[in-house]
């Protein structure tokens, strides 16, 4: 008999925009560089990159924008895993935080920022480097801490 395991759902926030104030990103390579090691890390994950469906959102019209903002949003409250990539202050990234932390998800940072309040009260744990978020990942402690937020001891006893 094989017993289905239960699907986690990621969700890769970070920033786009940020305080650009041209009509550009951010350089984005970070979120392939995520997606792949969770899903190595992870099999049973579900990873929901925001820009994947929305390539070209900064040249969305309001309305469409409106309804994707509030969208992502929205699916934050409803995520398992939340990681953010924060080299800089970034207000989307922020509110995605707010919402899947007050919803019961497990919330990891990358950032250097360790004094802002936004990312020290609303990570569960905060690496440095995305290196230091690959070693975590790597060697089990983020799938540990996964579990006790979420009370999902099933996790580590595989």
């Amino acid at each position: 008999m094989t017993i289905a395991t239960p699907t986690m759902r990621f969700f890769l926030a970070g920033i786009m925009q940020g305080s650009l104030t041209e009509l550009t990103l951010h350089a984005q390579d970070y979120r392939g560089h995520l997606k792949r090691l969770i899903e190595a890390h992870f099999p049973e994950a579900d990873v929901y990159d925001p820009l994947a469906d929305h390539a070209d959102s900064i040249r969305y019209d309001d309305t469409t924008g409106r309804d994707v903002f509030f969208g992502h949003n929205f699916m934050c409250r409803e995520v398992d895993v939340l990681i953010a990539f924060v080299p800089e202050a970034s207000m989307g990234t922020a509110i995605e935080m707010w919402e899947a932390h007050q919803h019961g998800a497990a919330v990891f940072t990358i950032s250097p920022m360790i004094h802002n309040w936004a990312v020290k009260f609303l990570s569960h744990e905060i690496y440095a480097t995305l290196e230091a978020c690959e070693a975590a990942v790597a060697d089990g402690r983020m799938r540990r801490q996964i579990a006790v937020i979420r009370g999902r001891q099933e996790m580590v006893d595989d």
